[in-house]
């Protein structure tokens, strides 16, 4: 999977827990096979119903932010459909044991092991998703997240600081959320960034995925970040990292600091 840069996406913690709760419960009891459901895409996402996700278009114009599957090699060209959000969950024994998602087309006639719990509500999903991320093992925790973040209407980093804090979640998922917190926009979030990447309690690769986040950030945001972090941290690894990333930036800050740390007896 290539995976480039994505816009915001919202989720509201105090409503659809219960919902999203139900929609385990329903995913759960569900025949082995496979699991339809679709929901509401937030602005700015489309996709060609195949293997291609877009998460930054405006006015049917789309960067190159986005999300291919190794299951569209590019070599045809397909139009950009802003929604639903659709997942295909592999379910076996109530366990889900792989999730593919994709933007805009139709599904295929339902045929003998395939349940579709029609569309939910976006909320729901992303709650859905978010607790999967949470409890899964191997690979379906951190496929969970990117969908999770494409949810219309609700504000998603709040809940990916949590689960990137949570020692007990598999530490390439934890990664993941680092990553698309990453891409959420505003200061609330990239000062979430900041508390991760300089959290001792939290593990080194996670802090430095953090720093990396905040490398991709806009430079008035981003930037500042990493000085503190390369003037401050206690770990020479992870301000090993921002001075790496700072010296990628090309923001006269940035050698500035270097001309301090290099001149100082």
């Amino acid at each position: 999977m290539r995976v480039m840069l994505t816009g915001a996406a919202v989720l509201m913690l105090t409503t659809g827990t219960a919902a999203g709760q139900s929609v385990a419960r329903r995913v759960a009891a569900a025949p082995d096979g496979t699991v339809r459901l679709s929901f509401a895409s937030r602005p700015g996402v489309c996709g060609n119903g195949h293997g291609t996700i877009s998460t930054h278009c405006v006015d049917g114009r789309c960067d190159d932010r986005t999300v291919t599957s190794d299951r569209d090699d590019g070599s045809v060209i397909y139009g950009c459909e802003p929604g639903p959000v659709r997942l295909a969950l592999m379910v076996h024994g109530g366990q889900v044991t792989r999730l593919r998602a994709f933007v805009g087309g139709d599904w295929n006639a339902a045929g003998t092991g395939v349940t579709d719990l029609g569309a939910i509500p976006p909320a729901d999903a992303a709650h859905y998703l978010l607790d999967l991320a949470t409890s899964s093992d191997g690979s379906i925790g951190e496929e969970a997240i990117f969908p999770a973040t494409l949810a219309d209407s609700v504000t998603i980093w709040p809940e990916l600081i949590r689960l990137a804090r949570n020692e007990h979640v598999q530490r390439n998922t934890r990664r993941s959320a680092v990553f698309w917190l990453g891409q959420a926009a505003g200061e609330a979030a990239t000062s979430g960034l900041d508390s991760l990447a300089t959290d001792v309690a939290v593990d080194r690769e996670v802090r430095e995925s953090a720093v990396f986040a905040l490398s991709q950030q806009p430079r008035d945001i981003g930037v500042p970040s990493l000085i503190r972090i390369a003037r401050s941290n206690r770990d020479p690894e992870i301000r090993r990292k921002a001075i790496f990333w700072l010296g990628e930036s090309d923001d006269p800050r940035a050698l500035a600091l270097f001309e301090e740390l290099l001149t100082k007896p």
